[in-house]
This record gives structure tokens, sequence and C-alpha cells, in this order.
């Protein structure tokens, strides 16, 4: 019986072959919605985690519940003003990271 070596390939190297290499427009709008995926998705793990409904974290921050809605389950049409006053009123701690060329900013 022959026998086949088979190729295995890192998440990476798939990424790149099926998505595109990192720098690319196809890869930065991958990697631009997978974080809002993420981010919607922590939205709603710390509204949960303070028992409150989507309607009820809207009026804490002035906002309908069909806004709730949407920031869970797709974050891209968000400002930042939102993202800090739902994550505010949900008394969580949040923190941004910024990064020029391999570089993290600190703000002092």
């Amino acid at each position: 019986m022959d026998k086949t070596k088979i190729k295995s390939y890192s998440l990476s190297e798939m990424k790149d072959e099926v998505i595109g290499e990192i720098g690319t427009p196809a890869r930065d709008q991958y990697e631009y919605e997978l974080n809002m995926e993420i981010l919607g998705r922590m939205i709603k793990t710390a509204r949960k985690e303070r028992n409150l409904s989507q309607e009820q974290l809207g009026d804490l921050i002035g906002v309908k519940k069909a806004q709730i809605s949407k920031l869970e389950s797709s974050a891209n049409s968000a400002t930042i003003d939102t993202i800090i006053k739902v994550f505010k009123a949900l008394k969580a701690e949040i923190s941004f990271n910024v990064k020029i060329e391999n570089q993290t900013l600190q703000v002092s």
C-alpha cells in the first residue's frame, strides 16, 4: 500500500491562501469584520452577565433596543463614543491598543 504524505497547513497559512495575505484589502476587510464580530459578542456577554435586557441597556445609554441588537449582531456601524457608553453602562473596563509599524503607542 502506497503511503501518501499529507501536507498540513497552519491557520495563518490557510488565511493567506484563502483570504489573502496580511496587508491586502481582502485580508484587511476580513480582520475588521472579525474584530467587529468579537466586539459585538463581548457587548452581549457583558450585558447578560449584568442580567440586563437589550431594552434595559438601551435605556441606560439613551438608545432604542434595536440599536443594542445591531451592536451585538454587528458592531460595524457603532461609533467609538457609543461603544464607550455601552461598556460604562455595563460597568466594564475597556482598553485600546494602537500599534504603528509593530510599535505600541502609550498614552501618558
